[in-house]
């Protein structure tokens, strides 16, 4: 189970670094927003891939191990966020910071749950 969490860590981790530098570069400096896209995208995909995987035998656990503590583990960056939010803080930008934590929490909850729902409706299509 080691060698998948492992590849799925790599893949998801460079994933990560690839789209959160695309998205900084166009947003600019003044806000965290690669990292915020990375957090909500990836708590999207836990949340399906979670919701699939429990729901159905389809998926070994080999596999949903490397899709979700691999790869989404690997993706998503919430100890970046605790950092970037310090930072923010330690900047006097409070507002910027308050703004980081809220809509992360926020949206990221809700990705998790749009996933979900997602996932739901998949499996419904396919028992038709």
């Amino acid at each position: 189970m080691l060698w998948y969490v492992a590849v799925g860590s790599a893949v998801g981790g460079a994933a990560r670094f690839v789209l959160a530098s695309i998205i900084q570069q166009r947003a600019g400096p003044s806000f965290p927003m690669g990292t915020l896209i990375v957090n909500i995208t990836g708590s999207l995909v836990l949340g399906f891939l979670m919701r699939l995987a429990l729901s159905t035998p389809a998926i070994s656990a080999e596999v949903r191990t490397l899709l979700t503590t691999g790869f989404c583990g690997g993706y998503t960056t919430f100890s970046t966020f605790s950092y970037e939010t310090m930072i923010l803080v330690e900047d006097g930008q409070y507002a910027r910071g308050a703004a980081y934590v809220l809509a992360s929490v926020v949206f990221s909850l809700f990705a998790v749950w749009l996933g979900m729902v997602g996932a739901r409706e998949l499996m419904a299509l396919r028992a038709r």
